[in-house]
């Protein structure tokens, strides 16, 4: 079982580990047992990695990465976009659990993405308006997303002092399953 003190590279490689097995599965790999349960209600949460992701129904990070209870600490907002919110609970993951690896996971088919290309009105426009900042005159959904997530990566950097915490940018294919972490 990991602790609070798995480091940013060994958090990152088990990532990547947890979505191989991901891809080719057909059920949820990881440790959902009551004993998991029962483990983490006595000893409480120790997750090893802050997953920042979309709020769409099909990126469902604790699946993507054969994460079980209590491994990963997910923030989820259409559009995976970061506002005061976000960053509290980054900070208070980072500061508080230990975590030393932030992923903001973006992804193909971002609805909240193609929402930004045309005109919004009403609360989705707080999301969609941040998103057109990012992605500025793209028209390309896929490169759209990717600066997308290169955005939130940098306003997490640059609002958080975080020390020994590494950010990351990732995108998940919906189609395929597979995470690309060189974005």
């Amino acid at each position: 079982m990991q602790n609070n003190h798995t480091n940013a590279s060994d958090a990152l490689a088990r990532l990547m580990e947890g979505n191989k097995t991901y891809i080719d599965s057909v059920k949820a790999i990881g440790d959902i047992s009551p004993e998991k349960r029962l483990f983490t209600t006595e000893h409480g949460q120790h997750p090893y990695a802050v997953v920042v992701s979309c709020s769409d129904s099909r990126v469902i990070p604790e699946c993507i990465f054969s994460a079980g209870i209590g491994d990963l600490f997910v923030i989820r907002v259409a559009g995976n976009v970061i506002d005061n919110h976000q960053l509290g609970s980054i900070e208070y993951a980072t500061e508080h659990l230990g975590c030393k690896l932030v992923v903001v996971l973006g992804h193909t088919g971002c609805g909240a993405v193609g929402a930004a290309l045309h005109k919004n009105s009403g609360y989705v426009q707080s999301i969609t308006d941040e998103i057109k900042r990012a992605i500025g005159d793209e028209h390309d959904e896929q490169k759209a997303s990717v600066l997308n997530v290169r955005h939130s990566v940098a306003v997490i950097k640059e609002r958080l002092t975080l020390v020994g915490v590494d950010v990351v940018g990732a995108l998940y294919h919906t189609d395929s399953g597979v995470v690309d972490f060189n974005i």
